[in-house]
């Protein structure tokens, strides 16, 4: 894909470091070989040397240009310990900080905060909230940012676009305060999705086109999540004034031109988006996933939206190619 080649080439110039804490997974030993032989990368590998080494005897991939990190002797551990009970703030013990610490999912994570490394890719042994919770513990939100999110990147040919959230927020509610107030609203936490997934797209050389999906077009129908997806618009617009967003949208008005004359005339987005934001986890997961099976995309991700570092997850059903490439997305991103 020309993309992927074009983050190898910018890859090739930075010498990022990633850690990829699953162990010595057939997968990941299989990536990694192939990564730190095309130079594109420094890996740190989570786990015993001894484990590494079967592993590498058994499949045959060479991982010799890998860091391999254990935590159980790692030299710096004592540092790590006290930085985690610190970020913690009482709620885990130095003991309780000390036993996390020896999963590679806690352990990698902490690399990338210490700055050990630049960026994190995890998952293929772990599930997604195994993932994501480390970071949210100990990498946070990013300064602005009010929740993670994800982004897919679907890939078919030279044509690449965003979907989100398939895969973090199951749906969007309004934050309250202990006396009941609202903090902020579903649609302020949707626009917000919105940005960053119109940030990730910029990436990717899009010139982002937002469009906010529901089974409505500007008022067409009623329930549901209509109204969230259009008071997002609203918000969208008033806090991203340069973010070229609209909708509510039924899909086939934000993708089809001949639609879109039809059903939104006056639109600048209707026919021609190329981000789409999806009301809830549902409706995201089962979009993304008929674009890859019946539309030919490729899907990349989910990429992990709204943190201070770059951490993203793998599926567990993930193949090695997989790995390859979300490591490359991963590393261009960080």
């Amino acid at each position: 894909m020309a993309i992927l080649d074009t983050l190898k080439t910018k890859l090739k110039n930075e010498h990022k470091t990633i850690v990829l804490p699953d162990g010595p997974d057939p997968r990941i030993l299989e990536a990694a070989s192939k990564l730190t032989a095309e130079g594109l990368m420094d890996i740190i590998l989570v786990g015993t040397k001894e484990e590494f080494q079967k592993g590498q005897a058994a499949t045959g991939y060479d991982i010799s240009k890998c860091e391999i990190v254990d935590p159980a002797d790692y030299p710096e551990m004592d540092q790590m310990v006290a930085e985690m009970v610190k970020l913690r703030k009482g709620k885990m013990t130095e003991d309780q900080v000390r036993e996390a610490l020896q999963a590679g999912n806690y352990f990698g994570t902490m690399l990338v905060k210490m700055g050990k490394a630049d960026c994190l890719l995890g998952g293929a042994t772990y599930s997604t909230a195994d993932t994501v919770r480390p970071a949210l513990q100990l990498i946070k939100t990013k300064p602005g940012a009010h929740l993670v999110s994800s982004s897919f990147v679907l890939i078919r040919d030279e044509e690449v676009k965003i979907f989100g959230d398939c895969a973090i927020n199951i749906d969007y509610q309004d934050s309250k305060d202990k006396e009941g107030n609202v903090t902020f609203t579903a649609a302020e936490k949707l626009a917000e999705v919105a940005y960053e997934c119109a940030s990730t797209g910029k990436l990717f050389g899009l010139d982002p086109k937002v469009a906010v999906l529901s089974f409505s077009t500007k008022g067409s129908g009623k329930g549901g999540t209509v109204k969230l997806s259009h008071d997002a618009v609203l918000e969208a617009q008033k806090r991203y004034p340069d973010l070229a967003v609209d909708g509510e949208f039924q899909f086939d008005a934000a993708v089809s031109p001949v639609v879109a004359k039809t059903k939104c005339p006056d639109s600048e987005i209707a026919g021609q988006a190329n981000v789409f934001i999806f009301p809830n986890i549902e409706a995201g997961n089962i979009g993304y996933k008929i674009a890859q099976r019946l539309g030919g995309f490729k899907a990349l991700g989910p990429v992990l939206q709204g943190l201070n570092a770059e951490i993203n997850d793998l599926s567990r059903g993930c193949n090695a190619e997989e790995v390859y490439e979300m490591a490359i997305l991963t590393a261009a991103l960080a």
